[in-house]
């Protein structure tokens, strides 16, 4: 049987009670647009976690580490869980393993005082921009030991015995810029839309049309293993290339501050290279922590409202669980949309919500801006001329791939967020 190969049901994972599914952040939006599928895959009809076993036959020296007992260091694969509980507070108050830290130094990063004005009286539209759109890897050229054995999100049990030529696909480039970020970037031989870094731009696409994966153009790259989620599909796609023997290893689809460390040590595990994910996630947390150190600390905080747009059949204001909720805490801000007491995480736009709310800021992804006609189209919208932020034009934007990605760049996008809202 060649490496990586598929088998049908084994003993690994059988008879394990599934964790229950997360509750989506990100992906509540795209669910209800009809775009993709949302939530953990389920595979079971008896709620048992692992109905089926995806083996790779780590056989005549196939894959890097193979029979030697990988990163376990013993005669059994390392375990690896795709789907690990989040961290809440992380990098606010504890780090990536849950254990209090002392807060960012008040000193460090942009403070308001000074020279700088009033945030409430700043007028006009920015843009929010990453110092440096290159991925820097954590550590050089690392080497996975493998095989390891994977629980993906969907129940099944994944082994992965060769990690030469990796495809990362999501909706929003994060597995990707994971696998740039802990070494592995010139192992990887696709990507989709989203994955839009410097160093990712000479790959061939797997998602010509949108955010739909090809198969032929997936199995023309001939990857070794194929991290993904549930955000992008569709799911058939995904099951075809498990029926042709490739490890498909689904990750948690929710997107949040939270989920960060957790994530980024289940895509550096499931690599064969768990030290370079802990690496990867020390640098993250001490960038969040300065980011976050950017938000004013005196004052009346700035109201702000997250605003989902395509044109103009798609127009939502973002509540509590959209992520964007998240990234309006983290530089100080109050989200308008929890603050009024919206319960879905996206709720169709009404003059009526914003004229409550009163924003003093709009952000939107940069293509939703330009999908609209720009800021002079926004003011079109029903109630935000009898905004704060309609009236002084305060509207921020920032690339689609990096405002909710959450991943290893996490610190550098609320950076870049503070600055264009506060030091514009």
């Amino acid at each position: 049987m060649a490496a990586n190969q598929t088998t049908g049901r084994g003993a690994v994972g059988q008879n394990r009670l599934r964790r229950p599914r997360r509750v989506l952040t990100l992906l509540t939006l795209p669910v209800a647009l009809g775009l993709l599928a949302g939530g953990c895959m389920d595979t079971s009809d008896d709620g048992n976690r692992g109905e089926g076993v995806h083996r790779a036959a780590a056989t005549g020296g196939a894959g890097e580490g193979a029979g030697s007992g990988g990163a376990s260091g013993g005669g059994d694969p390392a375990m690896v869980d795709a789907c690990p509980e989040p961290v809440e507070g992380f990098a606010v108050s504890v780090d990536a393993d849950g254990e209090p830290i002392e807060t960012a130094d008040s000193d460090a990063g942009v403070k308001r005082g000074g020279d700088l004005p009033d945030p409430h009286t700043l007028t006009g539209p920015s843009t929010a921009q990453i110092a440096d759109e290159d991925i820097h890897p954590v550590v050089d050229d690392p080497r996975p030991e493998l095989p390891v054995v994977v629980e993906s999100c969907d129940g099944e049990t994944v082994q992965v015995a060769d990690a030469s030529r990796i495809l990362a696909v999501d909706l929003y480039g994060t597995l990707a810029e994971m696998v740039f970020s802990i070494g592995l970037g010139d192992r990887v031989v696709g990507r989709d839309t989203s994955t839009g870094f410097p160093q990712a731009e000479h790959l061939p696409l797997v998602t010509p049309s949108a955010h739909d994966l090809n198969a032929e153009a997936i199995l023309a790259i001939d990857p070794t293993v194929v991290l993904t989620d549930a955000s992008i599909g569709p799911p058939e796609v995904q099951q075809q290339l498990r029926d042709a023997g490739i490890p498909v290893i689904f990750f948690d689809d929710a997107r949040t501050i939270d989920g960060v460390p957790g994530q980024i040590r289940a895509v550096a595990g499931a690599l064969g290279v768990p030290e370079a994910g802990e690496a990867l996630i020390e640098r993250t947390q001490a960038e969040i922590s300065a980011a976050m150190a950017m938000a004013p600390d005196d004052g009346a905080p700035l109201r702000i409202a997250f605003l989902y747009m395509r044109g103009g059949m798609v127009q939502l204001l973002a509540g509590p669980g959209s992520g964007a909720d998240a990234m309006i805490c983290a530089i100080g801000a109050v989200d308008v949309g929890t603050d009024i007491g919206l319960e879905r995480s996206f709720t169709q736009i009404t003059s009526e919500a914003l004229i409550e709310a009163a924003p003093d800021v709009i952000i939107m992804m940069t293509e939703g801006l330009n999908s609209i006609g720009g800021v002079d189209g926004l003011e079109k919208v029903p109630g935000v001329g009898q905004t704060p932020a309609g009236q002084n034009q305060r509207v921020v934007d920032m690339d689609d791939t990096q405002l909710l990605s959450f991943g290893p760049r996490t610190g550098q996008t609320i950076a870049a967020l503070a600055e264009a809202v506060y030091v514009p």
